[in-house]
Parts: structure tokens; sequence; C-alpha cells
């Protein structure tokens, strides 16, 4: 930080006599000001918003200032004969005349330069308005105690906010540091009508934000289809899986939304469950009689071990009877209680299709994190995502293998929570965060009503017929002896994918792109609009959708979703602090909120607030440009090089309104 120096005078050739000569000033600073201005209208435009009259210490200055500024004001030319002029015959001499005029071009060194004396000037004055507030303190004081004033505290108080209060020439009202414009609410229309009537009136009955029950609304869809049916984009394919996260403080009543969106999916767990019973008491009879045929087929091996065929008969009821296989009992979904080991279990004993659904989902990505082990286990996400092979070694266990994992998430985390994902280098690094589509609503609390209307009662029965039949009906495509179903788009919706492909692709370019900070996750982007379009064909076309290509109407409803996943991606990364240029600029904000530093250098950052985090000062150039860009900050013109040697760091000045006390 620029440690203070005492104030001292900055004498020119001459002033004034009568002037008092030890107040804060610099004539030569002044002269260069005002022949810069009526030499360069640029000049004039950029320091005119720093500049007041009343900033000069000389009158002859101030008189000089205001003529030129009148002259600007007009779109009139600034050039000593038009200001000479301005002044007027009568007042021409009490500035010194039309020679001092011209004198003042003279003497400029480099018009450039007026941003850097202008600084000066407004600085001095500044010097002085302390130093007179000083003596009016003095007199105040001595007054109070001479006359026993009452009111010498608030006379002080008074005196000192005048000379604190923030000086904004110059400035721009700043906007927030934020990565990403007003957060949208989530498009319930998108939706099936059956899906999203349901959900409008779930989140208006528990007076949740549409966000929650929209979000969960396309979880249950992935639930659904999530290992039955996949989507081939033309280039690639992709499994219909999502992995969804809302964003939301406790007290929303998470939990009760997702109880109600969920529901139907526990009917049809519990029906699957009921028409596996018969399979799978066959199977553990077959697995008895199995296991028994061969602890008889051993005992006779060993009873007779010079009998070679009994010991090849021991042989192959042994292999009978591990073969014997057990179904699991169909599970579609877990909950708050999900842990990574459980997951992969599940994926396991369930040909592959599984889903995490939990209003708070903060313990999965804690155990994920290595909040136990020490060590990050996301490898079942980056699996699970993307629908990959899967083989899973563990000490003491047989090893398990999934063809094809899809995996699918719909979770609820804290806002602190969320911002704590960037606490684990490997959620980025390895691609975890790249794969949620994330929604970060506004929480009503404060602003619900107390007697919502009541969901009609034909909606929820509508929702329940609805899920329950497309679950049971997809469900068979992704069993072990079935091959998943393979979805394609007509060719007018194809011509809509490659479009989002060439209007996204500019976007993620280094500087210029505004999604250049999280390609991780707008690399993936097209990939998930697709998948979503798929959920909302097959929500749409319920008999027959697996067996027609997705048209270019659903495909636009879906590329609506993701424009709303896109904005609140953009939001989350900033809350993680994704962005490494708009991190260090939060960083030196809270740096001189909290030292009341309000001017700093870039060797200041360097060993300062960013020390350790970036290796040379051009790489603090993103997070000052952050800070220019936004109004936080701007570059203090430097001194001109009078001599050789190294040339002084950049200066910058911060935005008064950042030392200002909320209201």
């Amino acid at each position: 930080m620029t440690k203070p120096t005492p104030l001292r005078v900055i004498d020119g050739q001459s002033h004034d006599v009568g002037l008092a000569a030890n107040a804060p000033h610099s004539i030569e600073a002044e002269q260069h000001v005002l022949g810069a201005v009526m030499l360069s209208a640029a000049a004039l435009a950029q320091v005119r918003p720093l500049l007041e009259p009343a900033d000069f210490y000389r009158p002859a200055h101030v008189r000089i200032w205001e003529a030129v500024t009148a002259l600007a004001d007009r779109g009139e030319p600034t050039d000593p004969l038009s200001v000479g002029a301005q002044i007027g015959n009568r007042n021409l001499s009490k500035v010194g005349g039309g020679p001092y005029l011209h004198t003042l071009i003279a003497n400029v060194p480099v018009a450039a330069n007026a941003a850097h004396w202008a600084h000066l000037v407004r600085d001095l004055a500044y010097a002085r308005a302390v130093v007179a507030t000083g003596t009016r303190l003095a007199q105040v004081g001595q007054r109070g105690i001479d006359d026993g004033t009452a009111d010498l505290r608030a006379a002080v108080a008074a005196e000192v906010a005048a000379i604190t209060a923030p000086d904004t020439r110059g400035w721009s009202d700043p906007t927030p540091l934020s990565a990403a414009p007003d957060l949208p609410s989530f498009p319930i229309w998108c939706l099936p009508d059956w899906a999203g009537e349901y959900a409008a009136s779930v989140a208006h009955l528990t007076q949740t934000p549409p966000d929650l029950a929209g979000c969960l609304a396309l979880a249950v869809l992935a639930v659904a289809a999530g290992g039955n049916v996949w989507v081939n984009a033309g280039a690639w394919s992709e499994p219909t899986n999502l992995f969804l996260l809302m964003v939301l403080p406790p007290g929303n009543r998470k939990s009760e939304v997702y109880k109600a969106m969920t529901a139907p999916i526990r009917a049809a767990e519990d029906a699957l469950i009921e028409a596996a019973r018969p399979a799978i008491a066959e199977a553990v009879i077959a697995r008895r009689v199995a296991e028994a045929e061969a602890e008889r087929a051993e005992q006779r091996a060993m009873d007779r071990p010079d009998d070679p065929n009994t010991a090849a008969n021991a042989a192959g009821a042994r292999l009978k009877a591990d073969s014997t296989a057990v179904p699991a009992e169909p599970k579609l979904f877990t909950g708050n209680d999900a842990t990574v080991e459980k997951v992969t279990s599940r994926l396991a004993e369930q040909a592959g299709r599984f889903a995490v659904l939990a209003p708070e989902g903060g313990k999965l990505f804690s155990i994920a994190g290595g909040r136990y082990s020490g060590t990050p286990d996301i490898g079942v996400f980056l699996s699970g995502h993307a629908g990959e092979e899967m083989r899973i070694e563990r000490m003491g266990r047989a090893s398990e293998r999934i063809d094809a994992a899809t995996l699918t998430l719909g979770v609820c985390l804290q806002p602190g929570v969320l911002a704590g994902l960037g606490d684990t280098p490997e959620f980025r690094a390895q691609g975890l965060l790249g794969r949620l589509l994330i929604s970060m609503p506004e929480s009503l609390l404060g602003y619900r009503h107390s007697r919502p209307d009541p969901i009609p009662a034909h909606v929820t029965a509508d929702y329940e017929r609805t899920l329950t039949a497309l679950v049971l009906s997809l469900r068979p495509l992704g069993e072990a002896d079935a091959q998943p179903v393979t979805l394609t788009f007509t060719p007018e919706a194809q011509d809509a994918v490659v479009a989002l492909l060439d209007d996204i692709e500019p976007r993620l370019r280094p500087s210029t792109g505004d999604l250049a900070h999280m390609t991780d996750w707008a690399g993936k982007y097209v990939g998930a609009v697709v998948r979503i379009a798929a959920l909302l064909h097959l929500g749409k076309h319920l008999r027959d959708g697996y067996a027609r290509p997705i048209d270019l109407a659903i495909f636009q409803a879906a590329a609506e979703l993701g424009d709303y996943f896109i904005t609140h991606a953009q939001t989350a990364y900033d809350a993680i602090g994704a962005d490494p240029a708009v991190n260090h600029a939060r960083t030196v904000i809270d740096w001189a909120r909290r030292t009341a530093t309000t001017r700093f250098t870039t060797r200041d950052l360097m060993r300062g607030p960013l020390k350790g985090r970036v290796r040379k000062v051009a790489d603090l150039d993103p997070a000052l440009r952050v800070l220019e860009t936004h109004g936080w900050a701007r570059c203090v013109p430097s001194a001109p090089i009078t001599s050789r040697g190294r040339p002084a760091a950049p200066s910058y000045e911060l935005h008064p309104e950042l030392f200002q006390e909320p209201r």
C-alpha cells in the first residue's frame, strides 16, 4: 500500500504577492493544465471532469479556466485568442494579458500529460481544504471552550463530514463485479404441458420459486429416460441423464417440493418392485438349489479324491451356482443419505441406471470432495454423466463392472456450499463443475402468501399418471438383455443443432468471449441442450416418442431452457470464483475496504492482497481491466519521465463509493 507522505509546497517560478505562500499549491501544474486545454480539445475532455474552478490556487487561473469551459460549452475553439476574447479587454490584464495566455501554451511539455497535472492540481486543492478545515476546527474548539458551546460535537462533526465527503468528480456509477446479467426466471412453459402445469401449481402452493419445481420436472424426466434412451446429435451421441443443481437458502420448503415432484417416481418404483418379486423369488430358489447341488458335488469330490469325474462335476456345479444371479430389487433413486460408494454400488446393480434426488445434497459433494478420505473421489460422477463404462475394484470385495453408467442428479445446495465447491480444485480440473446445470433462483422468503390456492385434482392426477407410465414404459429399454433406443432429429432440428454450435463457439475465445473463463461448462452446453430436447420430446410424445425424430419446435424449447442455464451458470461460476480476473478484482476491493486504501500501485498489489496469487505484474492486467471496465478503479497518469531509471509503477485510485457506509 502506498504510504502517505507529508504535504509540501510545490512552487512555480512566481506567484501572486499576498497569497499564502505556505498553502499547498503548484503554479507550474496549473499552468501546464491551462496550456494543455487551450492546445488540445482531447486534453480538455480528459481533465474537465476532474477539476472545478475552486481547485485552482491562483485567481487568474480560475478566470482562465472558466473562460475555457464556457467556450467549450458553446462548442467554440479554446485557443488563446478565443480565450482572451471571452475574458474581455477589461479583465484580460488581470490575468497577465494576452502574452501570458501564449506563454501558458509555450510552456506545456506534452499535452498528453494533462491528466497527470490535473490530478496534482486537484490533490493540492484538497490539501488546502484540509488545512483550512484544521484552522476552522481550532477556532471552533476555542469558541467552545470560551463560550461553553453545547453543540461543539455537532460543529466538529459537520466540519469533518464536509472534508471527508466522497469526491465523485469524473466518476460514473460503478457496476457490480459480476460476470452475468440479471438472472431470468425458469421458462416453465417450455416443459410438456402436463409437467409444466403441475410444476407451476406446486411452486404456487409451496410459495417457492418455479425454478425449483421446473428443474425437478427435468430431473424426473431424466430418471425415466436415463440409461434407457440415447440421442444422436449428428456427429456424436448423448445419454439422456442430467446433473441438475438448485441453490436455495434454508427455509424455502425444498423438501415439500421434492415430495410432490418425485411422488410418481416412488409409485413407479413400487410397481417395478412388485413386478420383479416373482422373478427374484425364482432366482433365489434357483440359487439355493444350485448352491446345494454344488455343496453335494464338492462333498462327493472330497469323499472320492481319486475319481476325476467327481472333481469335474464339482467344478461345474460351482460354476453354475456362481452364475445363478439374483436380480436386485429395482431402485430408481436415493435421497439425502447418498454417498459415493452407495451410488456406485446402486449403479452396478441397477444396470447402470440410478439417480440422486436430494433436497440437501451438501453431504454428497462433501464426501466426493474427500472430507473423510482426504482424497476427492468423483470418478462415478464423471463416468456417470457421460454414460461410460465403469470398473470398480475394491479390496476384500468382488469387482463390479458397469457397461454404461448413467447417473442423474437433482440436488439442492445452500449458497455457502456452492461457493465452497471452488475450494476443491479437482471439481473443476477434472470436469465435475462443467457437468452441472445450475439454477440460482431468488428466494421468496418475506414475500410468501399464507393462503395459496390448492393444486387442482385433475392436474395432480394427470402428472402422476403420465410420469408413472413414462417410467414404466421406458424402463425395459435399458435392461441388460435390451438395447437402448437412440433418438434422432428432423433435418430442420439438426440444422438448429449445428447453428447452436456455431453460435456458442466464438463465446469461448480467450479474452473476447464472455464464456472464456468457463469453457469447461460451455464446452458441454450444446450437449446439455440436446439431452433436454430428448427429454422434452419423450414427455410430449408419450406413446411413440422413441420411434419418431425430435422436431424443430422442441429443440427451440430446449434451447430456451439452455439460455436460462447458461446465464445461471455464469452467476454460479462468479460465486464460486471461477473467473480468476473477477476473483482477483474482488480481492483487491476487499483489501482496499479493509485497509482504507484509496490509491495503490501494481507493486502494492504484488506485495499485498495478490501476493503469491500472481507471478508477474503483467498477470494483474485482467483484474485491473475488470476494475476499470466496471468503474471501480481508474489509472492515475504517471509523472512525465525526466531522467533515466526505472519508471514509476502504474498508480490507480478507487471509486469513492467503495468507502461509503451502506445505507
